[in-house]
């Protein structure tokens, strides 16, 4: 089944555009998996593993064309089965069902005018609240209708309506929903910038508080700041897992659930961190626990590093790099994590070592197909001045650059002796001008740093030895 929709025209399609195409079969079990969300990220998710996987492209397809039928998106139902049609075109949810479609389109435009008329109604009564709220429906309609836009407008106008600081944080909360769906990172981190200095008090502050850093983290992971990303993560309270909605959002169910928080995090701190903040800030972090028990492959892979075990670590991220292909936000990013945590573990692995054989290397490193051989990925670091060292292609060594400890510990002896030097002339010129009495006691008023310094003493003081005024 796998090797006839790999040959579909959908995936030839994508092969030609240069569009990821993952093959091989994941680890998680899809029902399983996608059970831990809810709202738009579900359908996204399904839509991203349908559209990438060619193991489980009929799977994902058939359970989000169903559900995407029971919403208010007519677009996204028809562009999934338009989708699918070209993997499975006799399945028969690969047939679009136009006569829902039509319906469909004149209840969402029925609703949509109704929701427009209250609202209308709403602002000649001058009635705040009822304003806010009115634009609080039409945003959850437009939202629903997955025109994000609209929804994004319709919540803005609630901010002149808002009467209280939680009011206000509910809307920014809102804003951050809908720039999340549309992917607009710049825009997710101004508004909870906005959240997290919203004037709130006691557990409304404490509830907020794991989401502004569940959120920050996910944009700072999609705009690369792999370290802003895991320092986000690594500080998200365990109270993530069981908050109440905010804003009407259940956030680890619509955004982020757990276990990304805890692939994420640790991740990004494999892929920034040394050995000893990840052992510090990971490991000995009691809240990241709880988030990495739901994980355990990761806390597996931080310790393995932590323990120079490097080629250990990157074998077992190598066998989730499936999983995480699938992964609607990390797909785009895995590739630059991956490759600065095996240039991370080369450059460890390196330091004890004054030569190491480039089968050696290869060994413990095994290509992963980014680069042709172990030489080519080495004489790309040395050129990027990651890795000090030289290649010896003659003897097929990697050898560190000649040090000179000898040298160097002469050189820092005769450093020391010259500064002991000048500060021990400073000291005798000092007792020599005491003594032959150049300087002058400070005056009263003045202090010890004022104008009756050494050098101005001194000057007086040349001056009455020669009968100057």
């Amino acid at each position: 089944m796998a090797s006839s929709v790999e040959q579909s025209e959908y995936f030839q399609r994508q092969k030609a555009k240069g569009a990821m195409v993952v093959k091989d079969p994941p680890k998680f079990d899809l029902e399983s998996y996608i059970s831990n969300y809810d709202g738009s990220t579900r359908l996204d998710r399904l839509d991203h593993i349908g559209s990438t996987s060619t193991y489980l492209a009929v799977d994902a397809y058939r359970i989000a064309i169903p559900e995407a039928k029971r919403g208010k998106n007519v677009k996204l139902y028809l562009a999934l089965v338009e989708d699918f049609s070209t993997i499975a075109p006799n399945d028969p949810l690969a047939t679009p069902d136009l006569g829902w479609a039509d319906k469909k389109n004149r209840e969402v435009k029925e609703e949509q005018d109704k929701l427009e008329h209250e609202l209308k109604s709403y602002k000649n009564n001058l009635i705040k609240e009822s304003i806010r709220m009115g634009n609080e429906d039409l945003g959850h309609f437009y939202y629903a209708t997955g025109n994000y836009v609209e929804a994004h407008k319709a919540y803005y106008r609630m901010r002149e309506h808002c009467t209280s600081s939680k009011h206000l944080a509910d809307m920014t909360l809102r804003m951050v929903y809908v720039n999340i769906a549309q992917k607009a990172w710049l825009g997710v981190q101004s508004h909870l910038v906005k959240v997290d200095a919203a004037q709130l008090k006691g557990e409304d502050k404490t509830k907020l508080e794991p989401i502004i850093s569940a959120c920050s983290g996910l944009a700072h992971l999609c705009t690369n700041s792999f370290r802003d990303a895991a320092t986000s993560f690594i500080w998200t309270s365990p109270l993530f897992l069981t908050l109440e909605p905010a804003a009407g959002i259940t956030w680890q169910r619509e955004i982020l659930s757990g276990n990304d928080i805890a692939v994420y995090g640790g991740l990004c701190a494999l892929a920034s961190m040394d050995r000893s903040e990840l052992q510090q800030k990971i490991l000995a972090n009691s809240d990241f626990r709880n988030f990495l028990e739901l994980e355990p492959q990761i806390r597996r892979a931080i310790t393995l590093f932590c323990n120079s075990k490097y080629s250990a670590c990157l074998e077992v991220l190598e066998g989730y790099r499936t999983d995480y292909l699938l992964d609607v936000y990390l797909s785009r990013v895995l590739s630059a994590i991956y490759s600065k945590i095996r240039t991370k573990s080369i450059v460890q692995y390196f330091i004890p070592f004054s030569c190491v054989t480039l089968d050696e290397m290869a060994t413990k490193f095994q290509l992963t197909g980014e680069y042709a051989s172990i030489e080519d990925e080495l004489e790309d670091m040395i050129n990027n001045g990651v890795l000090d060292a030289r290649i010896d292609l003659v003897d097929r060594l990697l050898i560190s650059p000649p040090t000179n400890p000898r040298y160097n510990v002469h050189a820092e002896a005769l450093t020391m002796a010259e500064k002991y030097d000048h500060t021990l002339r400073l000291r005798l010129t000092r007792v020599n001008l005491l003594s032959a009495g150049l300087t002058l006691q400070a005056e009263k008023g003045h202090s010890k740093d004022g104008a009756t310094g050494l050098g101005e003493g001194i000057i007086r003081g040349l001056g009455s030895k020669l009968g100057l005024s």
